[in-house]
């Protein structure tokens, strides 16, 4: 039982270093020698955001703080101040677009933990005063900030008792894992269209408190991304047509445009998926193996963006069908992601170092970070009027910038997304412009503890590399866990 070590991207030699293992893995990106600063940097450029608001917006910059999933607000969904910490940094961090700022549960059944922020009539005040300090904290000009409003379905646990999923379709894989056993658990067409309702309220709450756009959210295996893979769904809003799984999105849509038609919209996309996995094997001492694919019977009629005949396969063909309709309904601004943290995490974030319930990567992660910004270039290049903003960026490290300059400059996409490396070193984009050198004790690593401390009912953040949250008591139980869980 072997557990495969790749090299580590932090011992590369350089670009050239990193030029050469991606072309080994058969992943070639495009990468400069030398990290611009502004003004020439194609980084540093304004980006027009066009439609999909009723006033102009521009972006001054191509870096974009992508949402994350918080655990640290009050269990009636208001920031503390471990999130307004947070919410500050994301203002210092000089990136011109701050895309949802965090997942924002639209119900309080819809909340995927117990400290997740839940926007709602009594919360939106408290949460408006989160966009009020992350611009205080922005220099000038200051962000494009929006919030992100989700519904954590299959993956919902709204309360410390535990979870209380709600699906789009019994999914034979993921129901067992999720504890979706109940006959509750299947959303029925009448809650379908109250939960409309409660994403238009949350937008015109948001558009109320300020904000410049929304996302709704449709990636990572919550929920409204499970209905574009609801063939077998009766009723409605699902069915073997795309029209029918796209149902509820373009409900979505058109009801927040009449609740809030001042506030932009926008939408992150999980474009493709993957069969779930599972570790191949668990050693004595608790290290988890390989991620292999659960078994599973063909065709695979339970992904969205995978060839149901061979889903380890990626098709675009019906996402970026939906990226077309998107367009049409005037949503004119793109998030591009893939799977989900819970089952496919390899996919969605790649990195060297599993979270606590997960597995050892089954590939080298640059070939996950290529095959995302490849799925991104390949949207953008379908419909070009898309603004598109990738994702994937935290594993290539110090190299953020070499790749990033050149897939913007090659019009690859037009805005580079990073997540997970703002916990611990938000200034990245403002160095990266200044034309600073890279502080490299303080680019993430991806040791994922900044998934592990949730899953173990732990506040979120960089335990490994932030001398905050490293010196607070939760550092010592995350240990602790970690220990107890291999």
């Amino acid at each position: 039982m072997v557990i495969e070590q790749y090299p580590r991207v932090a011992a590369l030699n350089g670009v050239h270093g990193l030029r050469a293992r991606l072309v080994e893995l058969g992943v070639p990106l495009p990468s400069d020698d030398v990290a611009q600063a502004a003004p020439v940097s194609p980084l540093a450029q304004p980006l027009e955001l066009g439609s999909g608001t009723s006033r102009r917006l521009t972006v001054v910059n191509r870096f974009v703080i992508q949402p994350m999933e918080g655990w640290d607000a009050t269990l009636d969904g208001r920031p503390t101040e471990l999130t307004f910490r947070r919410w500050r940094n994301f203002g210092r961090s000089g990136a011109g677009w701050i895309w949802g700022g965090e997942a924002v549960a639209v119900c309080p059944a819809g909340r995927a933990n117990p400290r997740q922020l839940l926007l709602t009539d009594d919360t939106a005040a408290d949460i408006g005063r989160l966009r009020h300090a992350l611009l205080d904290a922005a220099a000038q000009p200051k962000p494009v900030t929006g919030l992100q409003l989700t519904h954590g379905g299959r993956w919902s646990r709204p309360t410390p008792a535990g979870g209380a999923p709600r699906i789009a379709f019994r999914h034979p894989l993921l129901d067992m894992r999720a504890g979706a056993t109940g006959d509750t658990a299947l959303l029925s067409d009448d809650e379908v269209r109250t939960l409309i309702r409660d994403f238009a309220h949350a937008a015109y709450l948001a558009q109320e408190e300020g904000f410049d756009f929304v996302d709704i959210k449709h990636c990572h295996g919550y929920l409204l991304h499970e209905f574009l893979a609801a063939r077998s769904r009766p009723g409605a809003y699902g069915g073997a047509a795309l029209s029918a799984r796209t149902r509820l999105l373009r409900e979505v849509v058109t009801a927040v445009r009449m609740a809030a038609p001042r506030i932009g919209v926008g939408v992150r996309l999980s474009v493709f998926d993957c069969v779930p996995h599972q570790p191949a094997f668990v050693t004595q001492d608790g290290r988890r193996g390989p991620g292999i694919a659960e078994t599973h019977s063909l065709p695979y009629l339970c992904g969205f963006g995978v060839d149901p005949n061979s889903p380890d396969r990626i098709d675009l063909t019906e996402p970026v069908a939906v990226v077309r309709l998107l367009y049409q309904l005037g949503v004119a601004w793109l998030n591009v992601t893939a799977g989900s943290p819970y089952y496919v995490p390899h996919i969605q974030r790649p990195a060297l170092f599993p979270p606590s319930d997960g597995y050892a990567p089954p590939e080298d992660p640059l070939a996950g970070v290529a095959r995302l910004l490849y799925a991104a270039r390949a949207i953008k290049a379908a419909v070009r009027e898309m603004v598109v903003v990738s994702s994937g960026w935290t594993y290539l490290q110090e190299y953020v910038p070499h790749v990033a300059q050149a897939c913007v400059r090659e019009n690859w996409f037009d805005a580079v997304g990073l997540g997970r490396m703002v916990l611990t070193y938000p200034e990245l984009p403002s160095d990266v412009l200044a034309g600073r050198a890279l502080d490299r004790r303080r680019i993430c690593r991806t040791f994922s503890d900044c998934t592990s401390a949730p899953r173990n009912g732990l506040v979120s953040g960089c335990y490994p590399l932030d001398p905050f949250y490293r010196a607070r008591p939760e550092s010592v139980q995350l240990t602790t866990a970690k220990r107890g869980r291999g």
